[in-house]
């Protein structure tokens, strides 16, 4: 089964995210949406309920999974059986860095990394951007998958 993991700490789940999945449903049998557990890291939405909306959101979509993880991104690949991993690239920034991550990832393990680019319309969101904009008050529905 060709699978392909997409990895994220998705606090929130943006229509960038969506998008991505979206783009790569028709080509992978399966694609795995992966939800980084990182002890260090502050999140404002519980993993569950995270969880719980991208699920509801692909409830329909047979070759989707929702799952978490911790530890390295590339051991989760390994348990899913995944041998690619999906990463979304919104600038040159982004570029670069994830070039970097998928040659070391690659390096340790084989697991080749299928870069996307973002959509102009999504490029601008963030769920950083979504959750700073949210903490004031402000409608984030725009930037959010419509349920």
């Amino acid at each position: 089964m060709n699978t392909i993991l997409f990895p994220g700490s998705f606090n929130p789940f943006t229509k960038g995210h969506q998008s991505l999945v979206d783009r790569v449903i028709p080509l992978f049998d399966r694609v795995v949406i992966a939800i980084g557990v990182n002890s260090a890291k502050h999140t404002a939405a519980a993993v569950d309920s995270r969880i719980a909306a991208v699920s509801e959101l692909y409830s329909n979509e047979p070759k989707v999974k929702v799952t978490s993880y911790e530890g390295l991104t590339v051991d989760a690949c390994r348990r899913e059986g995944a041998r690619w991993m999906l990463r979304g690239v919104r600038s040159v920034t982004d570029f670069e860095y994830e070039r970097n991550l998928a040659d070391i990832n690659r390096r340790i393990s084989g697991i080749e990394t299928l870069l996307l680019f973002t959509l102009p319309e999504y490029a601008a969101i963030s769920s950083s951007v979504v959750r700073e904009l949210e903490s004031y008050g402000h409608d984030v529905s725009e930037f959010l998958p419509s349920r």
